[in-house]
């Protein structure tokens, strides 16, 4: 019982914040607050039933509904408006659904490796500030001028003399007490200050201020209304990819980071599957994409949950809160909301994550670029040119190994890199050399070309070749490596292979290199051994 009502305290408490948060997402996807509120009720619902986080709370999130507004901003909706761009986001999240759903089945969980993690914290960078800026003009009490981030802040900035008084003094007021209360992790910030902005906006004379409220969210459940030409669906498919690689990557990175920190195992196709339902759902429902937001799971887990069970009461006391306290949440004034979205931001703004590459002395420039290209060409273009940017980077180090030349240490088997190793001495008459990447068809030339090179500045005629890094090779592979041997060969010199796995030898033979497959070893010591007790025959 004691479990079951931390839970529920925590669920109670999850409610209070996602309410003013769903209704700040769906203003930043550009739709009706209603949309957010039945997405966070039966998306969270359906995530119970498959998903395992205990402290995962799939609801709208900032990012999604920053990329779904990028993505219904570049479909034309023409004189169709509201209606079209209503049935858009239907399809897009419907789409989202069913790709985390064909993920699952094909278990590519595996694929949210494939960005990397500084690119993510530059994009959540760029992200958040994104937002931020675009909360501005409801903080100011401004028309929220068109166009880009920088337009809009700008924009807001030079009329700065045209800001309305009583709404920056509610909008800052509600941030500073939100930033307040986060010393008390336990305490529901988003939940005090919603109360206390209905309160005020209650006050007789409140009205007369000109703060904009929220208004309605009326809360409705009816049957998904779809684009019904196919050629716009073939417009659409493309936009859901970007929409499910940072949902997943934001909630497996929330998931991942919470269990690990509490010891417990999660499965990422299971997860994707967990999801899938999840949007599938929300499209069905007529509401907008779901995901496990950080600091919402953050919020959970420190308010007292302990089990999915807080996730469910969070979004049956959301059904309930949207339900009966719709009038009372109708008055909330609009630069409240603005301040709730900032503050859920603001942990993303922390330098640190930022400054650790250059600590390590390892990316230290992809996250800043990752942010750069967020807040110059927008969301969506940003996400897709920063995973990008993942690619390249790992391209161009798969392209560009380090080769070490190994020394024995002391009398032991044990061969290092002679350059991080003092003790480390070269074998008399031989070279041992490692490239420290998969040889494959970009490298595979180069590298080898440089342990020729390097093998005849050394004047040895031996060369021994550590494959440790290569569990496979392509054509170009086996062939650069026999055009190797063929050079040593020419010079009256040998190479042997060293480290060499099953499959790379299998390559080798089929390549017509079977001398060099026969005599590869799985040691170095083995190597160089046989080197000095079976000199190449002239």
């Amino acid at each position: 019982m004691a479990g079951l009502a931390r839970n529920a305290l925590a669920g109670l408490a999850m409610a209070g914040l996602m309410l003013p948060e769903a209704v700040a997402y769906a203003g930043i996807a550009g739709l009706a607050p209603g949309r957010a509120l039945i997405a966070a009720v039966v998306g969270g619902l359906a995530y119970a039933l498959v998903g395992r986080s205990r402290f995962a709370v799939v609801s709208p999130t900032s990012s999604s509904a920053a990329i779904l507004a990028a993505s219904l901003a570049s479909l034309a909706t023409g004189q169709a408006g509201a209606a079209m761009l209503a049935a858009n986001a239907t399809a897009l999240t419907l789409l989202a659904g069913a790709l985390f759903l064909a993920l699952a089945a094909a278990r590519l969980g595996s694929l949210a490796g494939f960005v990397a993690r500084p690119v993510l914290r530059g994009f959540a960078l760029g992200l958040a500030l994104t937002i931020i800026i675009r909360q501005l003009p409801a903080l100011t009490g401004l028309p929220a001028p068109q166009g880009s981030v920088g337009v809009v802040g700008w924009t807001i900035l030079r009329q700065a003399g045209q800001w309305h008084g009583a709404t920056l003094a509610c909008g800052l007021g509600a941030l500073a007490l939100l930033l307040l209360l986060r010393r008390w992790p336990g305490v529901p910030g988003a939940l005090i200050v919603l109360v206390l902005g209905i309160a005020a906006a209650s006050l007789p004379g409140f009205a007369a201020l000109g703060v904009a409220q929220a208004g309605p969210a009326p809360l409705v459940l009816s049957a998904p209304v779809l684009p019904g030409d196919p050629a716009q669906w073939l417009r659409l498919a493309p936009l859901a990819a970007p929409l499910v690689l940072i949902l997943f990557a934001e909630s497996w990175g929330t998931m991942r980071s919470l269990a690990l920190a509490r010891g417990d195992t999660l499965d990422a196709n299971r997860e994707l599957a967990g999801l899938g339902l999840a949007n599938a759902a929300a499209a069905l429902a007529q509401g907008m994409p779901v995901g496990a937001g950080f600091s919402a799971g953050s919020a959970n887990a420190a308010s007292g949950a302990t089990s999915r069970v807080a996730g469910v009461i969070a979004a049956l006391a959301l059904l309930a809160l949207a339900l009966w306290a719709g009038p009372l949440t109708a008055r909330l004034p609009q630069p409240v909301l603005a301040a709730v979205v900032v503050a859920a931001l603001t942990h993303a703004l922390s330098p640190a994550p930022l400054l650790r590459p250059w600590k390590v002395g390892r990316d230290r420039w992809t996250a800043p670029a990752a942010a750069l290209v967020v807040l110059s060409l927008g969301v969506l273009d940003g996400l897709l040119l920063a995973v990008g940017l993942s690619l390249a980077q790992l391209l161009y180090r798969l392209a560009h190994p380090s080769l070490s030349q190994l020394g024995q240490l002391g009398t032991s088997h044990d061969y290092v890199d002679m350059a991080a190793h003092d003790t480390a001495r070269a074998v008399g008459g031989l070279a041992i050399f490692r490239p420290n990447a998969p040889l494959f068809f970009a490298n595979a030339e180069t590298v080898l070309g440089l342990v020729a090179r390097r093998a005849q500045g050394l004047g040895v005629p031996v060369v021994v070749l550590s494959l440790e890094e290569s569990d496979d090779l392509d054509t170009t592979a086996a062939e650069a490596i026999g055009e190797l041997h063929a050079t040593l060969a020419r010079r009256g010199g040998r190479l042997i292979l060293a480290r060499t796995h099953d499959r790379a030898r299998a390559v080798l033979a089929a390549s017509g290199l079977g001398d060099l497959a026969r005599d590869a070893t799985f040691s170095v010591a083995d190597a160089v051994a046989l080197a000095q007790t079976a000199p190449r025959q002239a």
